[in-house]
């Protein structure tokens, strides 16, 4: 739970208006089949239509390395889809150039916050990997 927390708090420090969704799927047999127990999906939503990131919520997956029997797990990589009523706008993925792609893209101020964000992730997690391995 503190990682999810964690998470929130780091998205909130570059994107303040962002309202958490910590369940974004819906909970029926068709979504429980496709369930990733290897990642971690959140949403936030803004108040409005967001100009500057061309869409009206982030989606957010966590993408982490399970090894049996371990408590930390790794993070691997990030996914983040800029999303709308009429479906996913732009996504940026922390594998490759981390650029968004897609129909309409963020402006380069927001890419750039949100490339800080994954970093910030990235730092987060390998930070509670070390923290374990402190005596």
């Amino acid at each position: 739970m503190r990682a999810v927390a964690s998470t929130v708090n780091l998205v909130r420090e570059q994107f303040p208006a962002a309202k958490p969704n910590l369940r974004p799927w819906r909970d029926d047999a068709q979504t429980r089949q496709w369930d990733e127990p290897e990642s971690l999906d959140l949403s936030f939503h803004f108040p409005g239509w967001s100009p500057r990131l061309q869409c009206r919520s982030l989606l957010l997956q966590l993408r982490f390395q399970n090894h049996e029997g371990d408590e930390v797990q790794k993070l691997l990589g990030v996914l983040i889809r800029g999303m709308t009523y009429d479906g996913e706008r732009w996504r940026l993925a922390t594998v490759g150039d981390w650029i968004p792609e897609g129909s309409h893209v963020p402006q380069a101020e927001q890419a750039a916050q949100l490339r800080q964000m994954c970093r910030d992730l990235f730092l987060l997690f390998d930070l509670k990997v070390h923290q374990r391995d402190d005596p």
